[in-house]
This record gives C-alpha cells, sequence and structure tokens, in this order.
C-alpha cells in the first residue's frame, strides 16, 4: 500500500519547548510540578464558577418565592454544584460501575445547568425590560415556565445525542490521480469512549461505517475520553473496521492528556494504522498524520511539515485532530485538511463560543487559499451527552 514512508518523531509524542527550570530540581520535578499547578488552578477555576452558577440558580428561584423546604433545596443545589467535579476526578482513576452511573449522571445535570443558565439569563431581562416600563409580572411564574422549557430542551439534546447521522460531501482536489475519482473516505472524530461512551458504541460506528463501504477511513482523534477505561476492550471493535486503502488514526487533545501509550497501543493492535508526524503515499495520494500535541502552535506545525515535504503535484491530505492552524497546512501546499475537535460547540450557549474561536473552520467544508478544511462535529460528546444544534456524525467524502 504505501510507496513512501517519511517520519519524525519526539520519542514521547511530545513538542520540544524550552522549560525554565526550577534550580536544585531536575528537569521532570519541574514539568510535574507546572503540570500539577495548572490542573490545581483548572480545578479551582471550574468549581468556583459552577458554585457562583448554583448560588444565581437558588436565587433566580427563591426571588420573591419562598420555597416549601428551603435548606433541602440548599443542599440539593450544594451537591449538584460539587458533582461533576467530583466525578470527574473519580473517572480519570477509577473504572466501575458506580464511578459510571455517577459520572452519567453528573454529566446530564451540567447539560441541564447550562439550558437553566440560559433561562436564568432571560428570567431577569425580562424582569429588567417589565420594570423599566413600568409593567408588573409574577416572576417565580416565569422562572417556572423558562425552566421547563430549559428542561425540555435538554431532554431533547439528550435525544439528539443519540443518534449519528451520516453526512455527506463531495471534495473536488487538484492533481487527484485518477485512481481516486470516485472513491469515498470516511471520517470519524471524538468518539469519546469512557464513562458515558462504551465499545457498544463504538460497535454501532464500525458498522455504520463498515455499510457505507469506504475505500479509505480516517479516525481524527480523542477516539478516547481520556478517563480510566479497558483500552483493549473499548477498541476491540475497530478489528471489523476495514477498508480496501486503509484505517488510519491521529491522536487527540484526549488521548494525550498524559501519557499516550495505553491508548495508542490498543489502537494499533486493532490493525489501525496510528499516525505519528508521518506522511505515507495510498495509491498516489499523499497522506500526512499530526497528532495534537505536535500541532499546538503554529511553530509547532510548521516545523513538523517542515520535516515532510509534499509533492506540489500530486493531492495531499492532513490529517489533525484540531482546525486550529489552516494556514500553516495551506502554506505548506497541502489539498485538503481533515479534523474534528470543535463538536460544533455540541449546544448552546457552547455552539456560539465554538463559531467565535473557530469561524469558519467551526463545522463542514470550508476553505483557505488553495487548500479545503473539512472539520467534523464528532460522533460523540463530551461532559454533558448532550447535543441541540449540532448533529453527531460519521462524514463520508467522495472526491472528484
Amino acid at each position: 500500500m504505501n510507496a513512501e514512508c517519511a517520519s519524525i518523531r519526539d520519542p514521547r509524542g511530545e513538542s520540544r519547548r524550552h522549560v525554565s527550570r526550577i534550580p536544585g530540581l531536575p528537569r521532570e520535578s519541574n514539568l510535574a510540578m507546572r503540570h500539577r499547578r495548572a490542573i490545581f488552578t483548572f480545578i479551582a477555576v471550574v468549581q468556583s464558577v459552577l458554585l457562583l452558577t448554583h448560588y444565581f440558580l437558588y436565587q433566580t428561584w427563591t426571588f420573591r418565592h419562598i420555597p416549601t423546604h428551603p435548606h433541602a433545596l440548599q443542599a440539593i443545589l450544594g451537591v449538584l454544584s460539587v458533582s461533576f467535579v467530583a466525578a470527574s476526578l473519580l473517572a480519570f482513576s477509577h473504572t466501575n460501575a458506580p464511578v459510571r452511573v455517577f459520572y452519567r449522571a453528573a454529566a446530564v445535570w451540567m447539560g441541564f445547568l447550562s439550558f437553566l443558565f440560559v433561562a436564568m439569563l432571560a428570567s431577569w431581562a425580562v424582569l429588567g425590560v417589565t420594570a423599566a416600563i413600568g409593567v408588573a409580572i409574577n416572576f417565580h411564574l416565569l422562572v417556572e415556565i423558562l425552566f421547563a422549557a430549559g428542561i425540555a430542551l435538554g431532554l431533547l439534546g439528550i435525544w439528539n445525542a443519540s443518534w449519528t447521522r451520516i453526512t455527506r460531501a463531495r471534495v473536488r482536489l487538484e492533481n487527484l490521480p485518477d485512481a481516486w475519482r470516485g472513491r469515498k473516505a470516511a471520517l470519524l472524530t471524538d468518539v469519546h469512549l469512557g464513562h458515558v461512551r462504551s465499545h457498544s458504541f463504538l460497535t454501532r460506528l464500525v458498522s455504520a461505517i463498515t455499510n457505507e463501504q469506504p475505500d479509505l477511513i480516517f479516525i481524527a482523534g480523542d477516539l478516547f475520553d481520556g478517563t480510566a477505561i479497558d483500552a483493549i476492550a473499548a477498541t476491540k471493535p475497530l478489528e471489523q473496521l476495514s477498508a480496501p486503502h486503509g484505517v488510519f488514526f491521529v491522536a487527540g487533545n484526549h488521548e494525550q492528556f498524559g501519557d499516550d501509550s495505553k491508548f495508542l497501543n490498543a489502537i494499533a493492535a486493532t490493525g489501525v494504522r496510528v499516525l505519528r508526524n508521518e506522511r505515507v503515499n495510498v495509491d498516489g495520494l499523499q497522506i500526512v498524520g499530526v497528532p495534537y500535541n505536535s500541532a499546538t502552535s503554529t511553530d509547532d506545525l510548521s516545523s513538523v511539515l517542515q520535516k515532510l515535504p509534499l509533492d506540489r503535484d500530486r493531492a495531499s491530505i492532513l490529517l489533525t485532530h484540531a482546525p486550529d492552524h489552516p494556514a500553516v497546512a495551506e502554506a505548506k501546499g497541502f489539498s485538503l485538511q481533515l479534523s474534528g475537535h470543535t463538536h460544533l460547540g455540541q449546544f448552546i450557549p457552547w455552539s456560539w463560543m465554538a463559531r467565535r474561536i473557530y469561524r469558519e473552520f467551526v463545522y463542514g467544508l470550508s476553505r483557505i487559499g488553495k487548500m479545503q478544511v473539512f472539520t467534523s462535529s464528532g460522533a460523540g460528546t463530551w461532559g454533558p451527552p448532550v447535543r441541540l444544534g449540532s448533529n453527531p456524525e460519521i462524514v463520508m467524502l467522495e472526491f472528484e
């Protein structure tokens, strides 16, 4: 299959960066200390935001209304406010039925909380407008109505997240070998196997892809959620995934939170080709795979691609998890970049943020200069198993 193969690899699959050191401590200790500090800061910020959001929820519900059991309500909201962080910390080190149930319940609540937060903002906005024009309203009745709508949207989002679609797109590439015209490639991203999605979910995805009979299959990262999991058992369905011209995978950020070897070795054991800063030639089509940690900055990605020069007279595809630096790939002469990562925000209000960050590259087929970019919204979910305004998908690309 491969007439040529080129690769450059950091032994740990990481980018090389200069890191300032604390005198007297070895390099590993400095890195570990910085990593722990960053994690602690992130957890503290997230937990603070959740505490404030739940306090806001309580104040909205009790404004001009005295609940029947205020202390019970406070206790329930207090537990809910710490549930997701607690469940996430447990999920990173434990995998058993109680932890999975706890994590799923906490994740579902985070989805509902997002919609309730929007409902809270809408409630106070209506109160402000009506107060300004001198109209009296039953604020608590308004809150009840908007909260009920938020919960209904959350339920709809949970249902929608469980329905994986097949998205079809035609891609016309310059200098495409004649043999590739009319051939199909499947793009699968962001499955997030973990405490919410299991190997049974992957089995259904593999079956759906197999039914499409693609000539080539790409998996663009975040196959795993990064939490504790039996990686070998979770990836076993991939043994049934095959295509005449191969199945290729690149790591996403969730595989590379720490040591990615457990995840990547499990994937490779199924027969899927794991690309680590490599170029392969597949029947005249150039394919380059760059994992997430090697593409976190323009300099990192440019350095990797500089060492994997292309034949610009032949079509080429860059497989990398996130559509962060498409201008770099375009400058290096790529015809097409395939990515995921954005989830299209999964649901409101995060979808608004995703669109602001990634703009035209947040989803679907777009173009920068001479290069096209296809960003998939992904098949799974991270955190809340909710999708509203974005659909879980497998992408089928037909080359022209």
